[in-house]
């Protein structure tokens, strides 16, 4: 078993291509391995629950396939690079 590929240290960008990276029993895991584009940064204050400071971003993507903006916004660590082995 390979090693579980991890979200960016950094927050992404708009224009950042990244991987969708879901739990099987996810509601959404048929976007599971979807690469996208970072459209759209949200920000909330999540980080001060769970007191980690990446959990305070949020995302809209678009998929890079066929240009069809996904329907959910994903949270930081739901998305990996898309060079993430």
């Amino acid at each position: 078993m390979g090693d579980i590929p991890q979200p960016s240290l950094d927050p992404y960008a708009p224009g950042d291509t990244v991987r969708v990276y879901l739990s099987p029993d996810d509601r959404d895991s048929s976007l599971h391995d979807v690469t996208v584009e970072i459209i759209d940064v949200f920000t909330d204050s999540l980080d001060k629950e769970t007191g980690r400071e990446m959990d305070r971003y949020s995302y809209r993507v678009r998929r890079v396939d066929n240009q069809e903006v996904v329907g959910v916004q994903f949270r930081h660590r739901d998305l990996v690079p898309a060079n993430a082995e």
